[in-house]
C-alpha cells in the first residue's frame, strides 16, 4: 500500500533546508566562529547540488529540481560573501574573548590585551534564511507531487527537514567547541532543546492516518511481519532518550560533557535517521 514517497532528492533537500534554519538559529547570536558557518553552508550546499542531480538522474519534480540548484547557489554565494568578509570576525566573539582576557588580567596580573577590531561588516547570518526560503518552495512542490492527504504530507516533509536539521547542526556544533573552547555552552542547550520540542511533532507526522499506527495494526504490510514498526518505535524513543541523556550531560560542569554530549549526538543522528527514513521506506511500500 503506498502512501507516502521515499525520494532520495526529496530527502537531501529536506536536510539542506533544516540544516540553513539551524545554521541560522545559532549564529543568530553572532557568538560562533566564522568558520563554523563556513563548514555548515560548505556541506549543505553539496546536499542541495545531490538533490538537483538525484532529481535529474530519476524522477523529475521541476519546481524541486529548480529550487536544489537555488539552494545551493545561494548557500555558496552566501559561503563566499562570508569568507570574503571574514576579517571583521564576529562581534560577539570578540566582546567575550576581551571579557576572558580582562578576567585573566584582573586574576594574575598578566595583560594579553584586547583584540583589534578592524571595523569592516560583518556576515549578516540572516542571509541563510535565503537558500531556507528557496529549498522550501522546493518542498512544498516535492510533499504535492507525493499524493495522499496534502497537509499530512506537508507536515511531515517540514517536520523532518527541521529533525534531520536540528540533529546534524547540534552534533557538527558539539565539534566545534574543539575549536573554540570558550564559546558559551548555552548555544548547544539551544539546539538539543530545539531538537526535543521537534521531535514530537516528526513522531505524531509518521503516526497521523495513514502511518505508522497501521502498520502495527497490520494494515499496511512491512514485509517483516512487524518488525520494521517495532524498530521504528525503537529509534524515535531512542532519541528522545538520546536528547534527555544529552541535556543532563551538558549540566555537568567540566568541559568533558560537551564532548560526552557529542558522542551522544553521534547516536541520536543515527537514531534520528531512523526514525525519518524507517518509516518512509514501510510506508512507501
Amino acid at each position: 500500500m503506498h502512501v507516502i514517497r521515499l525520494d532520495a532528492a526529496t530527502v537531501l533537500l529536506q536536510w539542506a533546508a533544516g540544516g540553513l534554519l539551524f545554521l541560522w538559529f545559532t549564529t543568530r547570536r553572532r557568538e560562533v566562529g566564522v568558520g563554523y558557518g563556513w563548514l555548515l553552508r560548505g556541506t549543505y550546499m553539496l546536499l542541495a547540488a545531490g538533490a538537483a542531480l538525484l532529481g535529474l538522474q530519476f524522477e523529475v519534480i521541476p519546481l524541486r529540481e529548480a529550487a536544489s540548484v537555488a539552494t545551493a547557489v545561494a548557500a555558496l554565494a552566501t559561503l563566499v560573501l562570508s569568507i570574503l568578509r571574514r576579517k571583521a570576525g564576529v562581534a560577539g566573539q570578540l566582546t567575550e574573548h576581551d571579557r576572558r582576557s580582562e578576567r585573566v588580567a584582573a586574576m594574575t596580573g598578566i595583560e594579553r590585551g584586547t583584540t583589534v577590531r578592524t571595523g569592516g561588516r560583518e556576515y549578516p547570518p540572516i542571509l541563510d534564511l535565503v537558500g531556507l526560503a528557496l529549498a522550501a518552495v522546493g518542498l512544498v512542490a516535492a510533499a504535492l507531487d507525493a499524493g495522499g492527504n496534502a497537509l499530512v504530507s506537508l507536515l511531515r516533509v517540514f517536520a523532518g527537514a527541521a529533525f534531520l536539521g536540528a540533529v546534524t547542526d547540534a552534533m557538527l556544533l558539539g565539534h566545534w567547541y574543539l575549536v573554540q573552547p570558550g564559546l558559551p555552552r548555552r548555544h548547544l542547550n539551544e539546539l538539543v532543546k530545539a531538537l526535543g520540542w521537534v521531535w514530537p511533532i516528526e513522531v505524531a507526522a509518521l503516526l497521523l492516518p495513514t502511518g505508522m499506527l497501521s502498520v502495527w495494526s497490520g494494515t499496511v504490510d512491512d514485509g517483516w511481519s512487524g518488525q520494521l514498526g517495532w524498530f521504528w518505535a525503537a529509534c524515535a524513543v531512542s532519541t528522545i532518550v538520546l536528547v534527555m541523556v544529552t541535556r543532563a550531560a551538558l549540566r555537568e560542569r567540566y568541559y568533558s560533557a560537551v564532548m560526552a554530549a557529542t558522542g551522544l549526538l553521534y547516536l541520536a543522528i543515527l537514531t534520528a535517521f531512523g526514525t525519518d527514513l524507517v518509516a518512509r521506506a514501510i510506508l512507501a511500500g
